[in-house]
This record gives structure tokens, C-alpha cells and sequence, in this order.
């Protein structure tokens, strides 16, 4: 594929240019019009317009932006390979989500467990297609969760069914909303496009580490469900699937038959996967990581990043990430939220876990993130259900160790380096539940193997970035749900479960992704699978 459609317009992409801080866009649009000239093949360039644009802060002294702009323009001379590459010009190689066209008859509507993004994603295209997929959400509508959520966060009881893990949107609805990814995968463009139509911000489809914010991911939740409605899918609330069959499954004692089943539940359904390990699903488990939330002061974060140019130009509140791995292990920063918060993430009765969440102008005062250490499967006796087993009995020694009222453990970075305990937050508040933190030791909560790394950690990460490390910073316990403990085994091909010929195991929680866009391009895969397969089911005209 050239980039060159029937009409002789050529779609580019013109990268590596670079403005300074306070510049506009339209300087990027100079120098991407100056080099397609002087390349010498295409015509003025036409539809000029932001691709990608992120922050160069390695020299705090001169920060830049670097840009990718996209353009159209006639060609009007045979470029080649070595040309273009000399001007830092490509071709946009992009091809429509592909939505293929099965043969074999579904014998009943398809059904998917979980409206996370990946049960949601899935859910949207196999709506377009015609398919009116079911889901079964085990938590609330967005309304009611938002109400839940908040009064948990102010100090009320934990509703299980509720929460930050479950509910309309999934997990990632109480999250920074981050959008990056590392898959490479050309779905990530249609879900970026899909987000934004939505309602997400029009600036996720060109910066380079694009998020919505919890804010405006709430709107787009409440966009996709009246979305799938619309399109005549069906989506119901308070509603966990308890046994899973090969053509049926049951929330409480209703037998509800599918076609096909998608089970994208999220990396939170513990009662689900018992219950597939115990119907003969075949299930291992994999690596995770567990740790703990960091929070500096986000002022300090811009400083350190940013030195003499914070608070100017316009700069967004800074993020990091950070990483040193040593062996088979690693330490590194997890789910990064400028001007957010730690928020009460717990989804069962008697354990503490942490979590990261910010609006989308990320103007708290606080900068958090986790710091988590690899797990290994061999690290917790090797079988899933030993890994579900460790991470809930560091949620419930964090409850003890809280005073068991869900505050949640806490100790500076000095008293944790130097063995000691008690000493008090002062100048950088935690913000977990309004402060409901309590002084405690964290080498009595973690494994050994974790705090002796996050100890390498801290010490590495100070040199990287000036006053990470620094003694009054505080860390809050535990961040355990950093992805699924295990994975539910399919083929490759198919995406059907092992011995599960109609059974789609999709998303983070069941072992295929780890973030929003993953989660969601594993969603628009499966959708695929199933399209692939099955012919568009025959609507009566009395349903129209």
C-alpha cells in the first residue's frame, strides 16, 4: 500500500518537527510545508493537521515539543523510499476496522460478561453489526456508582457489588483515563476515534500520552450505553453471571442461553474465576505486580521535570515513568496521575487496596503512582488460585494494619528506608479518603521480595528524578489490582476458551490486556472473531 488513493492524493505523515514551547501549532504547519516542498514530490499540502505531539524535557533549559503532522497532497512525482526518508516523510498506511462477514448461524443472541472497555468495545462493534449482544454488568449504572463510589471515598461502607472495580465502564471509569499503550496494534486508531465520538477530547487523537480524566470518561460511558441501546443491544445492571455452561449461563436462578459468550469481567471477578476453575476451564496463573502509592507534591514533579519553565508556556502538570529491573524482577511506576488522587478501590469486605484517579485537568495538588514490584507465579505457590490467594491476604493484612475500618496503612519514604514508624504527613497530605490513613510499618504488610525492591527503587528513582526519594514523602498500601493474577486460556485463532467452543475469554481480566486501550482493542478482536464466524442473525421485522 502507497498512502495514495484513486485520486492521486498521497495521505502523510511528517514527523520529528520540533517547536519550542511557546510556539503555536501553526509553526509545526510551517515546517511541514516547507519540508513536502523541498522534497521536491508533492503538491501544497492540503487537510493540515496535528498527528501526534509530545513533550521533549531532556534539557530542562530548552524544552521542546516534537510533532507529527498529518497532510494530503498531490503527488506529483514517483518518490522514493530513500527521499522520503531524508525528509522525515511517510506514508499513513491505515485500513478501515476491518468488520468480516461469517456463515454458521448463531443459535442465540451473543452475551458478554462485563461492561468494561473491553465488554463495551466488543459490545459497540458487534451492535454495528447488526449482532444486539447482551451484557450483564454485575455493578451499578454510572449514576448509582458515582453515588457509591463517593460516599465510600467519604468514609461510608463498602457496597461489593459497587465500586471502583465494578459498575458501568468498568475499573477504568475511576482512573486518569490514560490512553497509552505499547501493543502497536492499528486498532488502537479506531478506538481512539471511537472515544472521541463519544464525547472524549479531541486532543487524545494527537498527543503523544493522551488521557480523558474521570470527569469526561464518565460522560463517555453514559455515551456507549445509550450507543449500544440504540443499536439494539441490551445492557443490564446488577446482574453477575454465577455459573458459566457451554450454551448457558445463570445470574441467580435465571438460565439465560447465548450464541455466543464474551467474558470480559474485569481483573476483579474473583468469584467468577473459582468458578471457571472449578467447571474444568483452563486457567494458569501469570505474573502481576503489587506494591504501593506514592504521592509527592505535584508543584515538586514540575520542578524536577520541567526545572526553570514549570508553570509556564502552558505545560501540562508533568508525569513520569519509571522502571529498574534487576533479574527476573522489577520495580517500576504503574498507572502515573498528575494532579490526582489515591482512591479506596476495594471491591470485597475486610481488605484495603489502593488506586489512582484524576479529572481531566489534573489540578490537584497531589502527583501519585504506583510503585509495584513483579509477582511471579512461582512466588505464590504457582496455581491461580494461590495467586488471587496472595494478593487477598495483603488486602486484608492492610486492613488490620489500618485498624480495620478501611483506612488505609501508611509511612513515609524516610521511615520506610530507615525502619522506623510514626512519623507524621505534614507537608504533602495523603489523599486517600480524605487522609484515613494510619502510621504503619509496610515491611509487615509486603513480602520481603517486594520491599527490598521498592527500597532499590526509591534510592534509583531519587537519582532520576530530585526529591522522589525524599523523607516526608508519603507511601500509602496496597496497590494490588494492577492486572489479572492468571490468564483464561484460548487459541490463538479461534479466541475460543480451551475446550470451549462458543466461549470468548477477552480484556484485561481474563489475561489479554493491561490498561484501557488494550482492554478495548482485545474487545474490537474478539468482536472480529465472532463476525468472522457467524452470519448477521436474522431480525424479525415485528422486533423493528
Amino acid at each position: 500500500m502507497t498512502g495514495e488513493s484513486l485520486s492521486g492524493i498521497s495521505r502523510l505523515l511528517i514527523g520529528d518537527i520540533r517547536i519550542p514551547v511557546d510556539a503555536p501549532d501553526a509553526a509545526a504547519f510551517r515546517q511541514a510545508e516547507k519540508r513536502a516542498a523541498a522534497c521536491g514530490c508533492f503538491g501544497p499540502l492540503l487537510r493540515i493537521k496535528m498527528h501526534r505531539k509530545s513533550i521533549d524535557a531532556r534539557r530542562r533549559d530548552a524544552i521542546t515539543f516534537v510533532c507529527t503532522v498529518y497532510a494530503e497532497a498531490e503527488t506529483t512525482a514517483d518518490p522514493d523510499t530513500e527521499r522520503l526518508a531524508a525528509f522525515r516523510i511517510r506514508f499513513e498506511k491505515r485500513e478501515p476496522l476491518e468488520r468480516p462477514v461469517g456463515k454458521e448461524r448463531m443459535s442465540g443472541r451473543p452475551v458478554i460478561i462485563g461492561m468494561g472497555p473491553a465488554g463495551m468495545f466488543c459490545a459497540l462493534l458487534l451492535a454495528e453489526c447488526g449482532f444486539r449482544p447482551l451484557i450483564l454488568e454485575r455493578g451499578g449504572a454510572l449514576d448509582e456508582r458515582i453515588r457509591t463510589v463517593d460516599a465510600f471515598s467519604s468514609g461510608g461502607s463498602l457496597d461489593c457489588s459497587t465500586n471502583i472495580q465494578f459498575g458501568a465502564g468498568g475499573a477504568g471509569t475511576f482512573s486518569d483515563g490514560k490512553l497509552t499503550t505499547r501493543i502497536g496494534d492499528a486498532r488502537c486508531d479506531t478506538v481512539l476515534e471511537w472515544l472521541h465520538a463519544l464525547g472524549a477530547p479531541e486532543d487524545i487523537l494527537w498527543r503523544a500520552k493522551p488521557h480523558v480524566g474521570t470527569d469526561l470518561l464518565r460522560g463517555v460511558v453514559r455515551q456507549a450505553d445509550a450507543r449500544i441501546r440504540a443499536l439494539g443491544g441490551e445492557i443490564r445492571y446488577h446482574a453477575r453471571a454465577e455459573r458459566v455452561g457451554d450454551d448457558a449461563l445463570y445470574v441467580g436462578r435465571e438460565r439465560i442461553p447465548f450464541g455466543a459468550l464474551v467474558i470480559a469481567c474485569g481483573h476483579s471477578a474473583r468469584d467468577l474465576y473459582a468458578e471457571l476453575i472449578g467447571s474444568g476451564f483452563s486457567v494458569e496463573a501469570k505474573a502481576f505486580s503489587v506494591g504501593i502509592r506514592i504521592e509527592h507534591l505535584q508543584e515538586d514533579i514540575d520542578r524536577a521535570m520541567y526545572g526553570g519553565m514549570a508553570g509556564k508556556y502552558g505545560l501540562t502538570a508533568a508525569d513520569y515513568a519509571l522502571s529498574l529491573r534487576i533479574g527476573e524482577r522489577g520495580v517500576y511506576s504503574f498507572c502515573m496521575c498528575p494532579g490526582g488522587q489515591v482512591v479506596a478501590a476495594a471491591s470485597e469486605e475486610g481488605g484495603v487496596v489502593t488506586n489512582g484517579m484524576s479529572f481531566h485537568a489534573r489540578g490537584g495538588r497531589n502527583a501519585n503512582a504506583a510503585l509495584a514490584v513483579s509477582v511471579l507465579p512461582s512466588d505464590c505457590g504457582g496455581s491461580p488460585i494461590e495467586a488471587v490467594a496472595f494478593q487477598r491476604e495483603l488486602e486484608r493484612t492492610a486492613f488490620r494494619c489500618g485498624g480495620g475500618t478501611y483506612a488505609a496503612p501508611f509511612q513515609t519514604v524516610g521511615d520506610f528506608l530507615n525502619g522506623r514508624t510514626g512519623t507524621a504527613p505534614q507537608r504533602i497530605l495523603p489523599t486517600y479518603r480524605q487522609g484515613d490513613v494510619r502510621a504503619a510499618d509496610l515491611h509487615t504488610i509486603l513480602p520481603s521480595f517486594v520491599t527490598e525492591m521498592l527500597e532499590v527503587g526509591l534510592h534509583r528513582f531519587g537519582r532520576q528524578i530530585r526529591g522522589f526519594d525524599a523523607p516526608d514523602v508519603p507511601m500509602t498500601g496496597v496497590e494490588t489490582r494492577t492486572s489479572a493474577p492468571l490468564r483464561i486460556l484460548r487459541d490463538p485463532v479461534s479466541l475460543c476458551a480451551l475446550g470451549h467452543d462458543r466461549i470468548y475469554p477477552c480484556g484485561e481480566g481474563a489475561g489479554y490486556a493491561g490498561g484501557i486501550m488494550s482492554a478495548a482493542v482485545d474487545g474490537l478482536r474478539t468482536a472480529q472473531a465472532i463476525l468472522r464466524r457467524f452470519a448477521r442473525p436474522h431480525i424479525d421485522t415485528a422486533d423493528e
